[in-house]
């Protein structure tokens, strides 16, 4: 039975049948966009093709598999694609958690494995939530197990202190050791950065740092820390979370992993805006001789009204 209110749903013929036993004035129906025609018939594919999985499920996955590689041979068969058929899925139905580079030294001696490379503990490939709650990975402990899977990492944060970035500090330095590249930008807002963990970002090798020092202009409150693969498993962190010991660590902060396999539209969102605040003016690039401008920056920042600015901080970030 449709309730009142708002749809974006495909007509299916059990809706189109409910549909026509209501007055025209009622219902506001229109046809499926061209342009996003591709991903409105996914994502309603996706929901049937879950279901139809779901009641087939048992211990033993051969059902399961075999809808799979009818729906890939469909496919196949009706675009002439005839390289679709190379998705096909093993009888085995597997999965690949990670690869080693057959030259690697470590592993030649026998002494590294594929299955040790440290993961994450939430999915690399379906989004989820964090919530400061006691059964989740703290956000710092999942960072550190996301950088060091990551090819390249940028962080995003209104300020940047030392007593969270000691936390991953260690991580980040064998990340740029193995030529992994950094990029973070923050600003000097209400004075909350810590000079100290801007310069030892600022040492790391292959990282680099821009500062925003004009924050009644910039007026950054985002944090977001997005991890680049090779692989093609890119993911991100966006909410409440500022590199402080509180945010990472023990307080109710709000955090959403996205991943680029289930939200790709919304991760290529946020590598285009990072990269469109990291070529403005607004944001400049901190190296050696910057630190006496930063100070002064965080000193003259650091004295708003701290009644009219703490709405805009989470209280984790502001013990």
């Amino acid at each position: 039975m449709l309730k009142q209110g708002l749809y974006e749903q495909v007509v299916n013929t059990e809706i189109k049948d409910e549909l026509r036993q209501l007055p025209e004035d009622s219902k506001h129906i229109e046809k499926i966009d061209a342009a996003e025609s591709s991903s409105v018939l996914t994502q309603y594919l996706s929901e049937v093709v879950h279901k139809g999985l779901d009641r087939i499920a048992g211990d033993d996955i051969s059902a399961q598999l075999n809808l799979v590689n009818k729906i890939v041979d469909l496919i196949s068969q009706e675009t002439a694609q005839d390289d679709l058929r190379d998705f096909t899925v093993g009888d085995e139905g597997e999965q690949l958690f990670a690869l080693l580079s057959r030259d690697d030294p470590m592993m030649r001696i026998g002494q590294k494995k594929a299955k040790d490379l440290p993961r994450p503990e939430t999915s690399i490939a379906q989004s989820s939530l964090f919530t400061g709650a006691v059964h989740e990975p703290q956000m710092f402990s999942e960072l550190k197990k996301e950088i060091a899977s990551a090819d390249r990492v940028d962080m995003l944060v209104s300020f940047v202190k030392w007593s969270g970035l000691r936390l991953i500090i260690d991580d980040l330095q064998r990340f740029a050791e193995r030529g992994g590249r950094l990029r973070v930008i923050t600003t000097t807002y209400m004075g909350a950065t810590d000079v100290k963990a801007v310069e030892a970002l600022r040492k790391l090798p292959n990282a680099e740092i821009r500062v925003s020092y004009d924050t009644e202009r910039t007026r950054l409150h985002a944090k977001a820390y997005m991890f680049y693969r090779e692989t093609g498993f890119t993911t991100a962190y966006v909410g409440s979370s500022n590199l402080s010991n509180p945010a990472m660590s023990s307080g109710l902060e709000w955090n959403v992993k996205l991943t680029i396999k289930d939200m790709l539209p919304t991760i290529q969102k946020m590598e285009a805006t990072f990269d469109s605040y990291w070529n403005t003016a607004s944001f400049e690039v901190y190296e050696d001789g910057c630190r006496e401008r930063l100070e002064r920056a965080l000193s003259t920042n650091g004295k708003v009204n701290p009644t009219s600015e703490m709405q805009f901080v989470s209280f984790s970030e502001a013990v």
